[in-house]
């Protein structure tokens, strides 16, 4: 489990998710490092990127700061290029900064969710995994304003299987009940968590509710 660090100094760019460097790196950062290269849409004032450049920090280590979490999110600066690689696989569905980081931290175990329980790992999200389950949601007839609903509904999708559950699970719609097309589109839409189940109690509880058919 990532540990939790005393941030400081807090960089606020507007809008944008805030970041920091923990205590460790401040402790070990050598004078006259190079500028870090981050990619912020609104770009950021002069007066900042000023006060960014004269200060000592190290850019092993960066830490994300979620208005929507308590936990805070450390990545190594390899990890965040992958991060960021899968935020720009969300860029098409006109989410904010936040937004991004809270369906990715949701849906691979770096926030907490009460949809997985504590089966779920932390992760670092793959662009391979993420853009192949996007490419997926857009094969079952979903546009992107579609999908960014049900991303909004039901973060945690990116992170579930897709062959085993995702796939599988539009199968047993199609041959058990027969939904598909714009049905299986209007389903989605209202409870997208169905493309997650992978219990079947059957009426004798297995307590794992949210990943259940019985709610179906």
């Amino acid at each position: 489990m990532l540990g939790k660090s005393l941030a400081s100094p807090l960089l606020t760019f507007g809008s944008a998710t805030p970041f920091c460097f923990s205590t460790a790196d401040l402790a070990t950062a050598k004078p006259n490092i190079a500028p870090f290269n981050v990619n912020f849409s609104n770009g950021l004032p002069q007066d900042v990127l000023r006060g960014a450049r004269s200060t000592n920090l190290s850019p092993k280590k960066w830490v994300i700061h979620s208005t929507a979490q308590i936990e805070n999110l450390t990545l190594s600066d390899e990890d965040r290029k992958t991060w960021d690689a899968c935020r720009q696989a969300l860029s098409a569905f006109n989410l904010s900064v936040e937004e991004e980081d809270k369906i990715l931290g949701k849906a691979f175990g770096q926030f907490h969710s009460p949809y997985w329980g504590e089966e779920r790992k932390r992760e670092v999200p793959k662009f391979e995994i993420v853009n192949e389950v996007l490419d997926y949601l857009r094969g079952l007839s979903l546009s992107d304003d579609d999908i960014c609903k049900l991303l909004k509904k039901f973060p945690e999708v990116l992170g579930c299987g897709l062959e085993h559950e995702l796939k599988s699970n539009v199968q047993i719609l199609e041959k058990e009940w027969g939904i598909k097309g714009k049905s299986l589109r209007n389903l989605l839409l209202r409870n997208p968590k169905v493309l997650g189940y992978n219990v079947d109690c059957k009426g004798d509880c297995m307590a794992q509710c949210t990943r259940c058919w019985v709610r179906f």
